[in-house]
């Protein structure tokens, strides 16, 4: 890891995923997405493909999490690949975790892995999650 030098595609997708993330509106992150981007939770063991579902995810987890900041950005060298370092709170329990994200070279998500800690934090934001989307989720698994 170095200090965060993006292929610039990747960059520039990076810089509209913090201004939807600070306006508190990712209603344009479908444009960001790769048609058979990948979420993987850290709640639930297979991941979850399909843009429009990954889409919902991130739209809901950003209305779930209170306070949420990002603090660190780490890229590889390859400068597809950013991790992200983010705190949080979510029904009165504070986390911290990263974001693990990669990009294709035309600047869309293909990936977009999440893991967070501590378990009182995680717990709470998997209840949390699953009361928004859970029917939602296991339909999008079937």
């Amino acid at each position: 890891m170095s200090e965060l030098q993006l292929h610039p595609k990747a960059a520039e997708s990076l810089s509209l995923w913090h201004a939807m993330i600070r306006a508190g509106d990712l209603t344009t992150l479908p444009g960001l997405l790769d048609e058979q981007v990948v979420f993987r939770s850290p709640m639930a063991h297979t991941p979850y493909p399909g843009a429009s579902v990954v889409s919902m995810i991130l739209n809901t987890v950003s209305k779930v999490f209170e306070d949420f900041t990002y603090h660190r950005e780490l890229a590889t060298a390859d400068g597809l690949n950013v991790i992200l370092e983010f705190s949080a709170t979510v029904s009165g329990k504070q986390l911290k975790g990263i974001d693990m994200i990669r990009f294709n070279e035309q600047g869309k998500i293909v990936d977009f892995e999440v893991m967070v800690r501590p378990m009182s934090g995680l717990q709470a934001l998997g209840e949390e999650m699953g009361k928004r989307l859970g029917a939602y989720l296991a339909a999008s698994k079937a």
